[in-house]
């Protein structure tokens, strides 16, 4: 049975329909959502963040990165059912890895703290992964994207980086190195996530291409960080982001390599000749 359900009616048998959350006046879904969010020193920026989440998701897990202004107490005092994680590593990589293990839901979105994303956009992003995909990607050059918060030199590093991703693992992005994203949790054991920094972004794009998982990219508008400073150096992040796709390039080949003279694989040929 399809996922995506109208609301039950008011005949049917609320143990029935209490299973399932309202989206919109016509859809409803039965898979929890769990939207965890990495923060540190995020205090005055969670109350616009909060205020975009939409009251049908299942769980908000905050993973505190050792903050030292309010942002544990903020959040609880927005969402008193917050889940809050510490953060023992460090880095947005490690950060997210932590928020992801968890989760209890069966979808799991990533949302910065920086007020940068709009939280009505979810509705986009689930619709997406009940209608059959693995993994929703955000996209702020998608037809009807944008964003507010790029410089030219940013733009143009994505692009191309973006444009080496998609010529060397087969994918179509317009979109790479963006934080906005959500998946089914099943894809997590897929993707084997293993990286600390901004790069973690573009590591899940390259392998859920890889793993040969569905991706539909969303339309997604990114803000102005409203308080404070991004920790985010476009430079040193975009060498990152260049070494994991050189690393990954290297292991495919490695891969493929090592499928072309494997003794299993000699001997069928052998049979089949």
């Amino acid at each position: 049975m399809s996922s995506v359900l109208r609301p039950p009616s008011s005949g049917q048998d609320p143990l029935i329909a209490e299973h399932y959350r309202p989206i919109s006046s016509h859809l409803a879904i039965t898979p929890p959502v769990s939207v965890v969010i990495p923060a540190m020193n995020e205090a005055e920026n969670l109350p616009y963040v909060f205020k975009t989440l939409p009251d049908w998701i299942h769980e908000v897990v905050l993973v505190d990165g050792n903050s030292t202004d309010d942002t544990v107490e903020v959040a609880r005092s927005l969402w008193p059912d917050v889940k809050v994680v510490e953060q023992l590593g460090k880095g947005k990589g490690d950060a997210l890895i932590t928020g992801f293990e968890a989760c209890s839901g069966d979808i799991i979105v990533m949302v910065d703290a920086d007020g940068s994303a709009d939280g009505g956009e979810i509705v986009s992003y689930v619709s997406a992964l009940v209608s059959g995909a693995d993994f929703a990607k955000g996209s702020r050059f998608a037809n009807g994207g944008g964003t507010d918060d790029m410089t030219f030199i940013r733009k143009l590093g994505n692009w191309a980086l973006c444009t080496v991703v998609n010529r060397k693992f087969g994918a179509r992005y317009t979109d790479l190195c963006y934080g906005y994203n959500a998946f089914w949790r099943h894809c997590l054991d897929k993707i084997d996530l293993d990286c600390t920094g901004f790069e973690v972004e573009t590591l899940m794009n390259i392998r859920v291409v890889k793993a040969g998982l569905k991706v539909q990219e969303i339309p997604s508008h990114e803000y102005l960080r409203i308080h404070g400073t991004s920790n985010l150096r476009a430079v040193r992040d975009g060498f990152r982001v260049l070494k994991v796709i050189l690393r990954e390039r290297s292991n495919r080949r490695e891969l493929r390599r090592q499928e072309h003279h494997s003794p299993m694989l000699d001997t069928v040929r052998g049979e089949v000749s």
